[in-house]
Protein backbone atom coordinates (compact mmCIF):
# COMPACT_ATOMS: atom_id res chain seq x y z
CA UNK A 1 0.00 0.00 0.00
CA UNK A 2 2.84 2.35 0.91
CA UNK A 3 4.44 1.89 -2.50
CA UNK A 4 1.15 2.72 -4.25
CA UNK A 5 0.88 5.96 -2.29
CA UNK A 6 4.47 6.78 -3.20
CA UNK A 7 3.80 6.16 -6.88
CA UNK A 8 0.68 8.30 -6.75
CA UNK A 9 2.52 11.23 -5.21
CA UNK A 10 5.39 10.84 -7.68
CA UNK A 11 2.88 10.98 -10.55
CA UNK A 12 1.26 14.06 -9.09
CA UNK A 13 4.64 15.76 -8.83
CA UNK A 14 5.48 14.89 -12.44
CA UNK A 15 2.31 16.48 -13.85
CA UNK A 16 3.05 19.98 -15.14
CA UNK A 17 1.55 22.72 -13.00
CA UNK A 18 -1.37 24.61 -14.53
CA UNK A 19 -0.33 28.26 -14.60
CA UNK A 20 -1.90 29.29 -17.92
CA UNK A 21 -4.53 31.98 -17.62
CA UNK A 22 -6.80 33.33 -20.33
CA UNK A 23 -7.56 37.04 -20.11
CA UNK A 24 -10.27 38.22 -22.53
CA UNK A 25 -9.60 41.65 -24.04
CA UNK A 26 -12.58 43.75 -25.11
CA UNK A 27 -12.01 45.13 -28.61
CA UNK A 28 -15.51 46.37 -29.50
CA UNK A 29 -18.77 46.91 -27.56
CA UNK A 30 -19.66 43.20 -27.51
CA UNK A 31 -16.50 41.53 -28.86
CA UNK A 32 -13.62 39.97 -26.93
CA UNK A 33 -10.59 37.85 -27.72
CA UNK A 34 -7.84 35.90 -25.97
CA UNK A 35 -4.29 36.02 -27.30
CA UNK A 36 -2.03 32.97 -27.51
CA UNK A 37 1.70 33.01 -26.94
CA UNK A 38 4.15 33.62 -29.85
CA UNK A 39 5.72 30.21 -29.25
CA UNK A 40 5.69 26.65 -30.48
CA UNK A 41 3.06 24.51 -28.74
CA UNK A 42 4.26 22.63 -25.66
CA UNK A 43 3.07 20.95 -22.49
CA UNK A 44 4.18 24.05 -20.60
CA UNK A 45 1.89 26.39 -22.57
CA UNK A 46 -0.94 23.82 -23.06
CA UNK A 47 -0.72 24.55 -26.81
CA UNK A 48 -2.00 28.09 -26.17
CA UNK A 49 -0.36 29.53 -29.27
CA UNK A 50 -3.38 30.79 -31.21
CA UNK A 51 -6.20 33.24 -30.57
CA UNK A 52 -9.92 32.77 -30.06
CA UNK A 53 -12.65 35.37 -29.83
CA UNK A 54 -16.32 35.75 -29.03
CA UNK A 55 -19.25 38.09 -29.54
CA UNK A 56 -22.00 38.46 -26.94
CA UNK A 57 -25.49 38.87 -28.43
CA UNK A 58 -28.97 39.00 -26.83
CA UNK A 59 -29.51 35.49 -28.24
CA UNK A 60 -26.31 33.87 -27.04
CA UNK A 61 -22.55 33.95 -27.49
CA UNK A 62 -20.79 33.16 -30.77
CA UNK A 63 -17.19 31.95 -30.43
CA UNK A 64 -14.58 31.88 -33.20
CA UNK A 65 -12.03 29.06 -32.80
CA UNK A 66 -11.67 26.55 -29.98
CA UNK A 67 -7.97 26.83 -29.02
CA UNK A 68 -5.30 24.14 -28.90
CA UNK A 69 -6.37 21.82 -26.05
CA UNK A 70 -9.52 20.86 -24.17
CA UNK A 71 -8.33 22.55 -20.97
CA UNK A 72 -7.91 25.86 -22.79
CA UNK A 73 -11.45 25.54 -24.14
CA UNK A 74 -12.72 24.89 -20.61
CA UNK A 75 -10.95 28.04 -19.44
CA UNK A 76 -12.38 30.08 -22.30
CA UNK A 77 -15.89 28.84 -21.49
CA UNK A 78 -15.34 29.85 -17.85
CA UNK A 79 -14.17 33.32 -18.90
CA UNK A 80 -17.26 33.80 -21.09
CA UNK A 81 -19.44 32.95 -18.07
CA UNK A 82 -17.73 35.70 -16.06
CA UNK A 83 -18.69 38.27 -18.72
CA UNK A 84 -22.25 37.21 -19.59
CA UNK A 85 -24.99 34.82 -18.44
CA UNK A 86 -25.75 34.11 -22.11
CA UNK A 87 -25.04 30.58 -23.29
CA UNK A 88 -22.49 29.81 -25.98
CA UNK A 89 -24.74 28.85 -28.89
CA UNK A 90 -22.33 28.68 -31.84
CA UNK A 91 -18.67 28.12 -32.58
CA UNK A 92 -17.12 28.94 -35.95
CA UNK A 93 -13.89 27.17 -36.94
CA UNK A 94 -11.58 29.42 -38.97
CA UNK A 95 -9.68 26.33 -40.19
CA UNK A 96 -8.82 22.81 -39.03
CA UNK A 97 -5.29 23.28 -37.68
CA UNK A 98 -4.55 21.62 -34.35
CA UNK A 99 -3.96 24.83 -32.39
CA UNK A 100 -7.45 26.04 -33.33
CA UNK A 101 -9.54 22.86 -32.96
CA UNK A 102 -8.35 20.59 -30.14
CA UNK A 103 -10.75 22.38 -27.79
CA UNK A 104 -13.82 21.70 -29.94
CA UNK A 105 -15.11 18.79 -27.86
CA UNK A 106 -15.67 21.08 -24.87
CA UNK A 107 -17.95 23.37 -26.89
CA UNK A 108 -19.77 20.34 -28.27
CA UNK A 109 -20.40 19.16 -24.69
CA UNK A 110 -22.19 22.40 -23.78
CA UNK A 111 -24.41 22.27 -26.86
CA UNK A 112 -22.81 24.84 -29.15
CA UNK A 113 -23.48 24.34 -32.84
CA UNK A 114 -20.18 24.04 -34.74
CA UNK A 115 -19.69 25.65 -38.15
CA UNK A 116 -16.73 25.04 -40.47
CA UNK A 117 -15.90 25.12 -44.18
CA UNK A 118 -16.65 21.93 -46.10
CA UNK A 119 -13.04 21.23 -47.12
CA UNK A 120 -12.39 20.54 -43.44
CA UNK A 121 -13.95 17.10 -43.94
CA UNK A 122 -10.93 16.13 -46.02
CA UNK A 123 -8.59 17.04 -43.20
CA UNK A 124 -10.63 15.19 -40.58
CA UNK A 125 -10.54 11.98 -42.60
CA UNK A 126 -6.83 12.31 -43.46
CA UNK A 127 -3.92 10.31 -42.13
CA UNK A 128 -2.19 13.64 -41.44
CA UNK A 129 -4.88 14.62 -38.93
CA UNK A 130 -4.72 11.23 -37.19
CA UNK A 131 -0.94 11.23 -36.95
CA UNK A 132 -0.86 14.82 -35.77
CA UNK A 133 -3.23 13.96 -32.93
CA UNK A 134 -1.12 10.92 -31.96
CA UNK A 135 1.96 13.15 -31.80
CA UNK A 136 0.10 15.89 -29.94
CA UNK A 137 -0.98 13.45 -27.23
CA UNK A 138 2.73 13.04 -26.51
CA UNK A 139 3.94 16.59 -27.19
CA UNK A 140 1.19 18.33 -25.22
CA UNK A 141 0.55 15.72 -22.52
CA UNK A 142 -1.30 15.66 -20.22
CA UNK A 143 -3.43 18.48 -21.66
CA UNK A 144 -3.96 16.71 -24.98
CA UNK A 145 -4.43 13.00 -24.28
CA UNK A 146 -6.31 9.84 -25.24
CA UNK A 147 -9.61 11.59 -24.47
CA UNK A 148 -8.92 14.37 -26.96
CA UNK A 149 -10.87 13.81 -30.17
CA UNK A 150 -11.17 15.38 -33.60
CA UNK A 151 -14.65 16.89 -33.84
CA UNK A 152 -16.64 17.36 -37.03
CA UNK A 153 -18.80 20.41 -37.72
CA UNK A 154 -22.58 20.32 -37.32
CA UNK A 155 -22.94 22.69 -40.28
CA UNK A 156 -20.54 22.69 -43.23
CA UNK A 157 -20.34 26.05 -44.98
CA UNK A 158 -19.67 26.05 -48.72
CA UNK A 159 -18.89 29.57 -49.93
CA UNK A 160 -20.86 31.97 -47.73
CA UNK A 161 -23.50 31.98 -45.04
CA UNK A 162 -25.09 34.58 -42.81
CA UNK A 163 -25.79 33.67 -39.22
CA UNK A 164 -28.15 35.96 -37.34
CA UNK A 165 -28.10 35.40 -33.60
CA UNK A 166 -29.84 37.76 -31.19
CA UNK A 167 -30.31 40.23 -34.03
CA UNK A 168 -26.57 40.34 -34.77
CA UNK A 169 -25.38 39.33 -38.25
CA UNK A 170 -22.27 37.20 -38.74
CA UNK A 171 -21.07 36.96 -42.33
CA UNK A 172 -19.07 33.76 -42.69
CA UNK A 173 -17.10 33.50 -45.95
CA UNK A 174 -14.78 30.96 -47.46
CA UNK A 175 -11.49 32.56 -48.47
CA UNK A 176 -9.47 29.41 -49.15
CA UNK A 177 -7.50 27.75 -50.38
CA UNK A 178 -5.13 30.19 -48.69
CA UNK A 179 -3.44 29.47 -45.37
CA UNK A 180 -5.50 26.24 -45.39
CA UNK A 181 -7.94 24.73 -47.92
CA UNK A 182 -10.86 25.42 -45.56
CA UNK A 183 -10.18 29.00 -44.41
CA UNK A 184 -13.19 30.96 -43.21
CA UNK A 185 -13.33 34.58 -42.11
CA UNK A 186 -16.09 36.02 -39.97
CA UNK A 187 -17.24 39.63 -40.31
CA UNK A 188 -19.55 41.25 -37.75
CA UNK A 189 -20.68 44.54 -39.34
CA UNK A 190 -22.45 45.89 -36.25
CA UNK A 191 -19.10 45.65 -34.41
CA UNK A 192 -16.95 46.49 -37.47
CA UNK A 193 -14.82 43.49 -36.41
CA UNK A 194 -13.32 40.85 -38.65
CA UNK A 195 -12.06 37.52 -37.33
CA UNK A 196 -9.36 36.68 -39.88
CA UNK A 197 -8.07 33.35 -38.56
CA UNK A 198 -4.57 32.56 -39.80
CA UNK A 199 -4.91 34.76 -42.86
CA UNK A 200 -3.31 37.45 -40.67
CA UNK A 201 -0.37 37.03 -38.30
CA UNK A 202 0.99 39.75 -36.00
CA UNK A 203 4.21 39.86 -34.01
CA UNK A 204 5.63 36.55 -35.24
CA UNK A 205 6.64 34.77 -38.41
CA UNK A 206 3.54 33.33 -40.13
CA UNK A 207 3.16 29.58 -40.45
CA UNK A 208 2.90 28.81 -44.16
CA UNK A 209 2.93 25.01 -44.10
CA UNK A 210 1.23 23.67 -47.22
CA UNK A 211 -0.54 26.95 -47.87
CA UNK A 212 -1.57 28.28 -51.25
CA UNK A 213 0.47 31.49 -51.07
CA UNK A 214 -1.12 32.92 -54.23
CA UNK A 215 -4.62 32.30 -52.87
CA UNK A 216 -3.57 33.74 -49.51
CA UNK A 217 -2.55 37.04 -51.13
CA UNK A 218 -5.97 37.22 -52.83
CA UNK A 219 -7.65 36.58 -49.47
CA UNK A 220 -5.79 39.51 -47.91
CA UNK A 221 -7.18 41.77 -50.64
CA UNK A 222 -10.69 40.54 -49.76
CA UNK A 223 -10.14 41.47 -46.11
CA UNK A 224 -9.06 44.99 -47.06
CA UNK A 225 -12.16 45.47 -49.22
CA UNK A 226 -14.35 44.85 -46.15
CA UNK A 227 -12.58 47.78 -44.43
CA UNK A 228 -13.11 46.60 -40.84
CA UNK A 229 -12.15 48.84 -37.91
CA UNK A 230 -10.70 45.90 -36.00
CA UNK A 231 -9.07 42.69 -37.22
CA UNK A 232 -8.58 39.79 -34.82
CA UNK A 233 -5.80 37.64 -36.29
CA UNK A 234 -5.19 33.96 -35.66
CA UNK A 235 -1.93 34.83 -33.93
CA UNK A 236 -0.81 38.05 -32.25
CA UNK A 237 -2.51 41.14 -30.90
CA UNK A 238 -5.69 42.56 -32.40
CA UNK A 239 -5.26 45.27 -35.02
CA UNK A 240 -6.75 48.75 -34.98
CA UNK A 241 -4.85 49.58 -38.19
CA UNK A 242 -5.78 46.60 -40.38
CA UNK A 243 -4.18 47.91 -43.58
CA UNK A 244 -0.78 48.28 -41.88
CA UNK A 245 -0.93 44.90 -40.18
CA UNK A 246 -2.24 43.04 -43.21
CA UNK A 247 0.75 44.52 -45.06
CA UNK A 248 3.15 42.59 -42.81
CA UNK A 249 1.66 39.20 -43.76
CA UNK A 250 1.32 40.25 -47.41
CA UNK A 251 4.91 41.49 -47.67
CA UNK A 252 6.27 38.34 -46.05
CA UNK A 253 4.37 36.09 -48.46
CA UNK A 254 5.40 38.22 -51.43
CA UNK A 255 9.04 38.07 -50.36
CA UNK A 256 8.89 34.28 -50.00
CA UNK A 257 7.49 34.03 -53.52
CA UNK A 258 9.94 36.56 -54.96
CA UNK A 259 13.00 34.97 -53.37
CA UNK A 260 12.04 31.40 -54.30
CA UNK A 261 10.41 31.83 -57.73
CA UNK A 262 13.42 31.80 -60.04
CA UNK A 263 15.03 28.79 -58.36
CA UNK A 264 11.72 26.92 -58.29
CA UNK A 265 10.98 27.56 -61.98
CA UNK A 266 14.55 26.76 -63.07
CA UNK A 267 14.71 23.72 -60.77
CA UNK A 268 17.78 25.20 -59.08
CA UNK A 269 18.63 23.85 -55.60
CA UNK A 270 16.48 25.22 -52.79
CA UNK A 271 19.47 25.60 -50.45
CA UNK A 272 21.19 28.00 -52.83
CA UNK A 273 18.08 30.15 -53.18
CA UNK A 274 17.56 30.19 -49.40
CA UNK A 275 21.16 31.30 -48.72
CA UNK A 276 20.97 34.05 -51.33
CA UNK A 277 17.78 35.55 -49.88
CA UNK A 278 18.02 38.47 -47.45
CA UNK A 279 16.09 37.50 -44.31
CA UNK A 280 17.33 40.43 -42.19
CA UNK A 281 13.88 42.02 -41.94
CA UNK A 282 12.45 38.89 -40.33
CA UNK A 283 15.23 37.01 -38.56
CA UNK A 284 14.77 38.77 -35.22
CA UNK A 285 11.08 37.86 -34.99
CA UNK A 286 9.58 35.10 -32.82
CA UNK A 287 9.52 31.69 -34.54
CA UNK A 288 11.87 32.72 -37.35
CA UNK A 289 14.18 29.79 -36.62
CA UNK A 290 11.29 27.37 -36.20
CA UNK A 291 9.29 28.33 -39.28
CA UNK A 292 11.12 30.39 -41.89
CA UNK A 293 13.16 27.72 -43.67
CA UNK A 294 10.16 25.39 -43.84
CA UNK A 295 7.96 28.25 -45.11
CA UNK A 296 10.45 29.05 -47.87
CA UNK A 297 10.77 25.39 -48.87
CA UNK A 298 7.00 24.92 -49.05
CA UNK A 299 6.64 28.02 -51.22
CA UNK A 300 9.51 26.76 -53.43
CA UNK A 301 7.63 23.48 -53.94
CA UNK A 302 4.22 25.11 -54.42
CA UNK A 303 5.53 27.46 -57.13
CA UNK A 304 6.77 24.41 -59.03
CA UNK A 305 3.26 22.97 -58.82
CA UNK A 306 1.48 26.11 -60.03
Amino acid sequence: MGSLIFLGSAFAQSKPSDTIQLKPIQVAPHTYFVQGFPEMGSSANQNFISNAGFVVTPGGVVVVDALGSPILAQKLIAEVKKITPQKIVALIVSHYHADHVYGLQEFKKIGAKIYAQGEGRNYLSSETAKQRLVASRIDFAPWVNANTKLISADVWVDLKTKLTIGGVDFFVSRVGPAHAPEDLMVYVPSEKVLFAGDLVFRGRIPFVGNADSKGWLIALDEIERLNPNIVIPGHGNYSVKPAEDIAFTRNYLKYLRQSMSQAAINLDPFEDAYKQADWSEYEGMPLFRAANRMNAYNVYLSIQAE
